[in-house]
């Protein structure tokens, strides 16, 4: 598994935590996507939904048993189109 497959599959339901990111506010935090568009994700952290901006972070994702860490800027695509345009 590597990030190419990853960034290829559903990520709405998954445990994501923000590696880094240029709002230090947000490094450290983890909780489940919920919803995605082109450029944000929905989480839901400690029972409260929260948007955060791909293009600003890291997020390290638990996948099929393994985390693995993307940088935001190379998974801001539609969902849809994520699929075909991830290289």
């Amino acid at each position: 598994m590597d990030e190419k497959t990853l960034a290829r599959d559903e990520l709405i339901g998954l445990h994501v935590k923000i590696k880094d990111c240029k709002d230090p506010s947000w490094i450290g935090k983890s909780g489940i996507i919920v919803d995605e568009t082109k450029n944000t994700f929905l989480l839901e952290i400690e029972d409260k939904k929260k948007k955060i901006a791909k293009n600003i972070a890291s997020f390290e994702f638990e996948y099929k048993g393994k985390r693995i860490t993307i940088n935001g800027s190379k998974i801001a695509f539609r969902p849809e189109e994520r699929i075909k345009k991830v290289r």
